[in-house]
């Protein structure tokens, strides 16, 4: 969980169970997080009211997995019996380790001494480390599995900060669609993060579309690793398997299925809560979008729905748990839509249709797979997880939920937490999506061959075109040579000198106001190949000088306001009177580039004060662009 300013006079209230305890506190955004203390019945802790900011740092106390936390300002101690909080002076902040067991002032039994921390109530309170960090247990305990899912829109933008974006994500397994990366242009910062061990799907037939990737912590290092859907793309040990009969599939419709790179499967071993080792199956998928003015695209993205449907069933016939992530591209109900249509032509989208009989429900569906965010979260409203950036609709939440976290029945029903959104995250038009699990993941000794730390180009066995050329300071001498001569009439002329046709090499280059200037400029005289460069062009005068450019002032800020009077002032939206923004039409038809107002404010609802208005006007005199 990513840490949070505290606004000014907020206390933090401890707050829990006789299992389990919680802190409860505000941050800038005024949105509750909470923060739970795992083998605490009684507590006392330190919070402050000046800043809370939580570091990623993952430690374990006495088996107890925690979080280190960085204070800022005066502390308050908080006493507390999970029935009435009480306030109490402020005292010195606890060090991070022990300096040898002191007498508790606690009345109930004390957290920080469980967890082998000195407490902030001792009698004999120990030194504060000059860091001011301590300890607190997260609300990820030992054995629970966070796995998050985003599509991130490029992964190229940044990639010495995909470390801290993966960090700051917390998930022992991380999921990314629509990378946009092919192999030619993976570098080694995106390939190879410490701590992490990577697996991409790279597209075949386009550069910088589609690509999904797979990142995994060292503790949920996978047991075997596979590119694709089908096994066209698998040539190597290590494989997942169970691809399921695909008779109905003929070999080019499967490449073809296959060569965006659209999957990546990871398979773990897992401690599931009763003690047992299963399997468990992560399908990282970025299902195509089904493009209205391309009909070949809604039949490429049903078949790759049913590619993915058999796949996932034939998984689950060898024992496997199976968890499919990522975009699905197709808001499933009216819920998950800002604007849903017609009830009845919403239900008749084939994708929605797929997804329906796909999934499992209480009232009676059959499907073997369930949608873990509406099985925690049935009735949430405004739930989306993808906006339009070009309106402006994230300001307004007007979206649409297209990216999911799909598991097994068994799966769902036994071992998940809950199924979150991330919204607050941004960097992209889509938000991550995450759930938690009971389960404990069981790393594997060995990375599996589709690892990126084990491709070629990193591995050391190949080297990429990039490292041959290197940088030449231009600075440096280097061999030179004379320009060619040509023979003419056995003279000799450079060509450097031929190609010089007019112009003064005295005079230099003229300013672009002399173009704009009242008369002609005089004529010259056609300079021959024979000329000298130093003879002067005829109606010059020697012994002139150039007139001199016009001083900046007035006078000249004056004459380019003339000449470049620059765009007319939008007109005024009727709904807020607000300068309006020039949009163009891209969508071919008999509108094609033409030019148009609207509101500038984000689209949404009609009914909302922050929305846009209905204001529009077609730039008058603007003839449609031929397509």
């Amino acid at each position: 969980m990513l840490g949070n300013g505290l606004a000014p006079n907020h206390t933090g209230l401890l707050r829990g169970s006789n299992e389990n305890m919680h802190i409860k506190y505000f941050a800038n955004s005024e949105e509750p997080s909470y923060w739970r203390l795992t083998r605490a019945v009684n507590t006392c802790c330190v919070l402050t009211s000046q800043f809370f900011f939580l570091q990623k740092e993952d430690v374990r106390v006495n088996g107890l997995r925690g979080s280190r936390c960085q204070l800022g300002g005066p502390g308050e101690k908080v006493n507390q019996d999970c029935r009435r909080p009480s306030l109490a002076t402020p005292s010195p902040r606890p060090s991070l380790a022990s300096t040898g067991p002191a007498e508790c002032a606690c009345a109930y039994a004390c957290a920080w001494q469980a967890a082998g921390l000195s407490c902030p109530n001792a009698r004999t309170p120990p030194r504060p480390a000059p860091s001011c960090t301590r300890a607190l247990l997260t609300e990820k305990a030992r054995g629970d599995m966070r796995l998050v899912s985003w599509n991130i829109n490029g992964i190229r933008r940044s990639p010495e900060a995909l470390r801290r974006l993966l960090d700051s994500l917390g998930a022992d397994v991380t999921c990314l669609q629509e990378t946009r990366v092919t192999r030619d242009l993976l570098e080694e910062p995106l390939a190879i993060v410490e701590g992490y061990s990577s697996y991409f799907s790279f597209s075949r037939g386009r550069s910088g579309y589609s690509g999904v990737a797979t990142f995994c912590k060292n503790n949920a290092t996978p047991g075997a690793a596979e590119e694709g859907l089908t096994n066209l793309l698998t040539n190597h040990e290590g494989a997942v398997g169970a691809y399921g009969n695909t008779e109905e599939f003929t070999e080019d419709e499967l490449r073809a299925l296959d060569s965006e790179g659209r999957a990546v499967l990871t398979q773990h071993q897992i401690r599931t809560s009763d003690g047992h080792e299963k399997t468990l199956t992560i399908i990282n998928v970025y299902c195509p979008h089904a493009d209205p003015d391309k009909p070949e695209r809604l039949t490429y993205k049903l078949r790759f729905y049913r590619l993915l449907q058999l796949r996932a069933e034939a998984l689950l016939r060898t024992g496997s748990h199976v968890i499919i992530l990522g975009d699905v591209n197709t808001s499933h109900q009216p819920l998950d839509h800002c604007d849903p249509p017609d009830l009845a032509c919403f239900e008749e989208n084939p994708g929605r249709q797929w997804l329906t009989q796909f999934l499992w429900r209480p009232d009676g569906e059959n499907g073997l797979f369930v949608d873990s965010f509406r099985h925690f979260h049935p009735t949430k409203v405004g739930a989306f997880t993808c906006w339009s950036t070009a309106t402006g609709a994230r300001l307004t939440n007007y979206g649409t939920r297209l990216d999911y976290i799909l598991g097994d029945r068994a799966l769902v029903l036994g071992e998940f937490e809950d199924s979150f959104l991330m919204p607050e995250v941004e960097g992209s038009d889509h938000c991550p999506v995450g759930a938690t699990l009971r389960a404990e993941l069981i790393p594997a000794p060995r990375c599996p061959p589709l690892c990126t730390r084990y491709l070629p180009e990193f591995a050391g066995r190949q080297q990429k075109l990039s490292r041959f050329l290197v940088k030449v300071d231009p600075n440096l001498p280097g061999p030179t040579s004379a320009p060619p001569r040509e023979e003419k009439n056995g003279v000799g002329v450079s060509k450097n000198r031929a190609k010089r046709t007019c112009g003064d090499p005295g005079q230099g280059q003229l300013s672009l106001l002399r173009f704009f200037q009242a008369g002609r400029p005089p004529e010259k005289a056609p300079v021959t190949r024979a000329q000298e460069p130093e003879t002067e062009p005829a109606g010059r005068d020697p012994g002139g000088a150039a007139p001199p450019a016009p001083e900046p002032g007035e006078g000249q800020a004056a004459f380019w306001k003339a000449v470049l009077k620059g765009p007319p002032r939008p007109p005024l939206c009727k709904g807020h009177g607000e300068p309006c923004v020039l949009r163009t039409v891209r969508k071919a038809g008999p509108n094609f580039g033409r030019q148009f107002y609207v509101c500038s404010r984000p689209v949404g609802h009609s009914g909302n004060p922050v929305a846009r208005c209905d204001f529009f006007l077609w730039v008058s005199g603007k003839t449609p662009a031929p397509h």
